[in-house]
């Protein structure tokens, strides 16, 4: 039997990493969950990003609109005032959707590079 405990895990240093990140996203580009995560020194964690994202409050001081699901796809409700904004913002910068209302990643990804941790 191992003695070893988990390291802690500090939530408010996680969530700060996440809004960093969160705000390097250039206008009319898009990043996923999974990018904002990694990039955040988070891998793995697409998850907590989204749940940030949908509980944290002044959140229009953050470009949120330009975080998006694995895909291109948009993880919003279809219908939600929440996916309607998302969308209208997208588009007002120029952001594409594919056939399938998908955005278009290949033109619009904030690239890996670009994407270095956000570890202070």
């Amino acid at each position: 039997m191992s003695s070893r405990r988990p390291s802690p895990f500090d939530a408010d240093a996680a969530q700060d990493r996440i809004a960093a990140v969160v705000r390097r996203i250039p206008l009319g580009c898009v990043a996923t969950y999974g990018d904002v995560a990694a990039a955040a020194g988070l891998p793995g964690r697409a998850r907590m990003v989204g749940r940030y994202l949908g509980a944290v409050d002044g959140v229009d001081a953050l470009p949120w609109h330009r975080v998006i699901a694995a895909g291109g796809r948009i993880a919003l409700q279809d219908g939600s005032a929440s996916r309607t904004t998302q969308l209208r913002r997208l588009m007002a910068e120029g952001v594409t959707l594919t056939g399938s209302g998908r955005v278009d990643l290949a033109r619009h990804r904030w690239q890996r590079g670009v994407l270095a941790p956000v570890l202070d």
